[in-house]
């Protein structure tokens, strides 16, 4: 026991990164090649079982709002002495036909798909970008990465993800799927924990802002999705606290956002 316990001291030491814009300190053990390459498989394969949208104006609305989000994701790395990491993000922005799924996300390295059962609530680009500033603000904070690095640390004892493929593939495989892929269902992630759903609100105001979205828009998106039925709790709001506390948090938050809007 206390040799698991210094080798997890241990790796919470030497495996730490830091989130762009709040700061917070991160276990990352995950090597950011190896990331990339499991979650473009995992996309691909999402991909490859799903029905893509039709609509050619909804499809282009969806990766135009995308697209400047992802530049403002750029510049603000740019901005902060982060520019060798933009070659890790390769976009991507695809709209799923799924009226029943109420939902989007964003893999690791920039790959996003958004389901037309959200389009109802975003209502316009101030919504979408609310959306998409969100899920891009998961892969810029490696919050992917973190939570499969948290399950190494639990569930393998801290071993190397290259090494717990090959030694216990089927763990890996479970892991991989908690992660990022998950469940009975294509497309539907297991969802993140509240502090980082609270991290992705704080960082994706920032990004939306600095795209040209207004920030205070984001308040009457999750009043919208709050108005929806209990019966269709939708999977953004799964595990993040109520969201009045939600509202009340992006409230306060508004003001630093606005420092980069331009109206």
């Amino acid at each position: 026991m206390k040799q698991i316990s210094f080798l997890a001291l241990l790796l919470l030491l030497i495996g730490c990164s830091t989130v762009p814009i709040t700061g917070r300190k991160q276990l990352s053990l995950i090597p950011q090649g190896q990331l990339l390459t499991l979650s473009d498989q995992s996309y691909q394969e999402t991909l490859s079982k799903a029905t893509l949208s039709t609509d050619a104006a909804k499809t282009a609305q969806v990766r135009e709002v995308g697209q400047k989000i992802a530049s403002a994701a750029e510049a603000f790395m740019k901005d902060s002495g982060m520019e060798k990491d933009i070659a890790s993000y390769k976009w991507e922005f695809n709209l799923v036909q799924d009226d029943q799924t109420v939902n989007a996300f964003c893999m690791p390295g920039g790959k996003i798909v958004v389901y037309t059962g959200i389009l109802p609530v975003t209502q316009d680009e101030n919504g979408l970008a609310t959306v998409m500033s969100h899920e891009v603000a998961h892969a810029l904070a490696n919050h992917g990465g973190e939570r499969m690095s948290q399950q190494l640390l639990v569930q393998a004892g801290g071993m190397g993800l290259e090494q717990l493929v090959k030694s216990k593939p089927a763990l890996a495989q479970k892991i991989l799927m908690e992660a990022y892929g998950a469940g009975s269902q294509v497309g539907v992630l297991l969802p993140y924990s509240r502090s980082h759903e609270t991290e992705a609100d704080h960082i994706g105001l920032i990004l939306m802002a600095r795209a040209g979205y207004d920030p205070r828009s984001a308040v009457a998106f999750w009043e919208r999705m709050n108005n929806l039925s209990s019966a269709k709790v939708p999977e953004l709001l799964s595990t993040h606290p109520a969201t009045s506390r939600r509202i009340s948090d992006i409230n306060k938050e508004i003001p630093e956002a606005e420092k980069y809007y331009k109206t």
